[in-house]
């Protein structure tokens, strides 16, 4: 625990103070029991709401930090604070939405509510207080912001309808205009945390789904970019699979609010759970001589430093059978979530031996297979398929290896959806 004491309040929201302490770089968030909704207009004091709130944050900072995101959480200090960096906050929401729902559909009302958006819709909201921006009078605070191709930033109303709506404001020096790069940064990040987070809830008990949620970006003592501020059940809308809410939404719809405390409570509970599995990929191969860099090399190109456990065995399963399937399944008894890829010659049949003998999925790959430029159907070719065996190129079967381990990983989830997201566009099917 770093021992620091503060000194002065920093800012302070509807929900949290933030405190200046005497460690350099170092600030203190406290929650508080507000309950707000409507931008203020809707207000209630909650007992019990401001640990929930900060044990939700704990919980989801601490397992953003373990997917390698970057963020401001330091640690944990009591039931209602943590400390974090201090750092200069960019005046922006950044919304990820996997779903049509709440002010999206007042944008654009011609989609059903719930209309699943096959690549994540991220927005910029300017952050504003008292219908203001530097000096400025504006009809709306938390406008939409949608920079246009001449170097403006146009504001919109988010309550009305997009189409036929006119900008009330065209404004030329904005926050971040000469960082566009940045800009790029903050919606690559609320992504990719967004992926992570998708793919947590959808891990726990009850199989719950993210729809949407919103967060703010600071640049730290260290002129680095990172998730700021809290991310808590007042940050999103996460729905159980009968459509039941575990968020403010309640509190908006009139609920009371023991019951939202109830769901906030529950909310806490589960965001305790979010971690990254141990998994491992097996490499097997004939002997030490086989050259395996290419199925490495694959890998690591999806998730840069690889998952979390490669482990190599050399065996020939023709020469050495009884003795490969107890090297396998003391592998598979030390980390039970597991793909094999059989990276061997055909003759071997460590393929369909090792399928035989493992309750996990083993992948089989020629070891003299090579990539034919002018074949794009070359993965396709599969002389001798067995059950749960599938032949394909080295790159590939890394690749269906790594979604095997998504199903239950949510960092190797991140990686791999976020670049299928780059090839994908949305559509509406009338």
């Amino acid at each position: 625990m770093i021992n620091f004491q503060k000194t002065e309040l920093a800012t302070e929201g509807k929900t949290k103070e933030v405190w200046r302490t005497d460690q350099a770089g170092i600030a203190l968030f406290v929650s508080r029991n507000d309950l707000t909704a409507g931008d203020g207009a809707k207000h209630d004091i909650v007992k019990g709401k401001a640990a929930l709130a900060n044990q939700t944050t704990c919980n989801v900072f601490r397992f953003l930090n373990s997917c390698e995101l970057p963020t401001s959480f330091i640690e944990q200090v009591d039931e209602t604070s943590f400390i974090g960096q201090l750092c200069e906050m960019i005046p922006y929401e950044v919304v990820v939405r996997r779903e049509a729902y709440g002010s999206y559909l007042k944008s654009y009302p011609h989609l059903p509510k719930g209309h699943i958006f096959q690549k994540l819709v991220v927005q910029f909201f300017l952050k504003t207080s008292g219908k203001n921006w530097q000096g400025m009078e504006i009809p709306v605070d938390d406008p939409l912001a949608i920079f246009g191709e001449d170097g403006l930033m146009h504001l919109f109303r988010p309550d009305q309808p997009i189409t036929g709506q006119v900008a009330f404001a065209s404004i030329t020096d904005y926050p971040l205009k000469d960082s566009p790069e940045m800009m790029d940064e903050m919606a690559q990040i609320a992504a990719k945390t967004f992926l992570a987070l998708e793919k947590a809830w959808q891990q726990v008990n009850g199989n719950r789904r993210l729809i949407d949620f919103k967060v703010e970006f600071g640049i730290n003592s260290y002129k680095k970019l990172v998730l700021a501020d809290v991310i808590d059940s007042d940050s999103w809308r996460v729905i159980d699979r009968v459509g039941e809410h575990l968020d403010k939404q309640l509190y908006r719809n009139g609920m009371n609010t023991d019951i939202v405390l109830e769901k906030y409570q529950i909310a806490a509970d589960l965001t305790g759970s979010f971690r990254i599995p141990l998994q491992q990929i097996i490499i097997w191969s004939g002997s030490e001589k086989d050259d395996i860099s290419s199925i490495k090399d694959a890998i690591s190109n999806y998730t840069g430093h690889g998952c979390q456990m490669i482990t190599t065995v050399a065996c020939s399963m023709h020469k050495q059978p009884v003795e490969g399937i107890y090297i396998a399944n003391s592998y598979i008894h030390d980390v039970p979530d597991s793909v094999i890829i059989a990276y061997i010659g055909m003759s071997n049949g460590a393929g369909p031996t090792l399928s035989a003998n493992v309750c996990v999925p083993v992948i089989s790959v020629p070891a003299n297979y090579k990539e034919s430029p002018n074949d794009v159907f070359s993965s396709l070719n599969t002389p001798s398929l067995t059950p749960a065996e599938t032949i394909v190129s080295p790159k590939n079967a890394a690749l269906a290896a790594l979604k095997i381990l998504s199903i239950r990983n949510p960092k190797i989830y991140m990686d791999l959806r976020y670049e299928q997201e780059k090839l994908l566009t949305n559509y509406l099917i009338l």
